[in-house]
């Protein structure tokens, strides 16, 4: 995965978005949560329009997905039939001057596009001919999410678990299995999980958007939250919100003495017990492990050592959470 290396802009904090995909994620999804949260529609578009490409129009719609309020990002724009390159679309975004961040993630987002793509069909990247994806609609989906991020001074993304549906879904070339192949190897080593829906819930632009600008997975990460938003998807899901969660806020350290540091996954804090054994036989060495365990313990095991006037002996550890230690 690439990881956007920028540093903080003031203060030494950093402010962190934290996307929930309990039902995936397509790049309107993205744009609509991060402007539900807090960027101004405005000077989204304001930024949009730098690309040299016209005939298109992105409105913000208010919306309930099973109750929840969410903003669906929708880009009206007019059917050309025009197949893009990732090379012209590089080039699209890069003549728009936009802010160095925003032009980053979003080349970065289409670049693990165009990788993916480019094995999955065995053609050089550059040369990848991009069909959904390659959309105005696309476009500005990818950018106007790069740009909203910018708007909000995101420095680091993150993101839960990424849920999939099942079947098979319609493409440019047919029928494809669900998840698509392009998202399959955007996720690679991201957390994922498949939900029994027969829609296609993660899109190859969503995933890209994650591939691009994730720095870190897992459960909301440890911030003072400042605002939160949802991402509506085009449809209605039943029994499910089809949106898209942002968690925004300050990032924070976690544990005794800030030892955490912004960059690396929070967790749980735990303690490390060790114990120097001699004159113990193999057969106590593993019941102490095992009653470890039993005890609570995270993890326990045995390293062999030389202790003073070169007698053998063992370090007994166990890694356990500090309220059993």
């Amino acid at each position: 995965m690439t990881v956007d290396g920028d540093t903080p802009t003031s203060g030494g904090t950093r402010t962190v978005a934290w996307f929930h995909c309990f039902s995936g994620i397509a790049g309107d999804m993205a744009l609509g949560s991060l402007v539900d949260a807090g960027a101004d529609p405005d000077e989204v578009r304001k930024l949009l329009q730098r690309l040299p490409v016209g005939g298109w129009e992105v409105e913000f719609e208010p919306v309930l997905r099973c109750g929840i309020a969410a903003t669906h990002a929708q880009v009206i724009a007019a059917e050309t039939g025009v197949v893009r390159t990732a090379a012209h679309i590089t080039g699209l975004v890069e003549e728009a001057r936009l802010p160095a961040r925003v032009t980053r993630r979003a080349l970065a987002t289409f670049r693990a596009l165009a990788e993916v793509e480019g094995r999955l069909h065995r053609r050089p990247p550059e040369q990848v001919h991009f069909h959904e994806v390659g959309g105005l609609d696309a476009i500005v989906d990818v950018v106007g999410t790069a740009a909203a991020l910018e708007i909000l001074d995101v420095d680091d993304v993150r993101s839960s678990s990424v849920a999939n549906g099942t079947g098979m879904i319609r493409a440019a070339h047919g029928l494809l299995p669900n998840p698509a192949p392009a998202v399959v190897e955007l996720l690679e080593g991201a957390p994922t999980h498949g939900v029994d829906v027969p829609l296609e819930l993660t899109t190859p632009t969503g995933a890209a958007l994650l591939a691009a600008t994730v720095s870190g997975w897992g459960p909301l990460p440890a911030m003072r939250i400042e605002t939160s938003g949802f991402g509506a998807g085009s449809r209605e899901i039943d029994g499910r919100p089809n949106a898209l969660q942002v968690v925004i806020g300050q990032a924070s350290s976690v544990g005794a003495g800030d030892a955490a540091q912004v960059g690396v996954a929070p967790g749980q804090p735990v303690v490390l017990l060790e114990a120097n054994v001699d004159d113990a036989t193999g057969e106590v060495l593993a019941h102490a492990v095992a009653a470890l365990l039993d005890a609570g313990a995270h993890d326990a095991w045995v390293t062999p050592v030389i202790m003073k006037k070169g007698r053998p002996a063992h370090v007994v550890s166990a890694l356990a959470d500090a309220a059993v230690a």
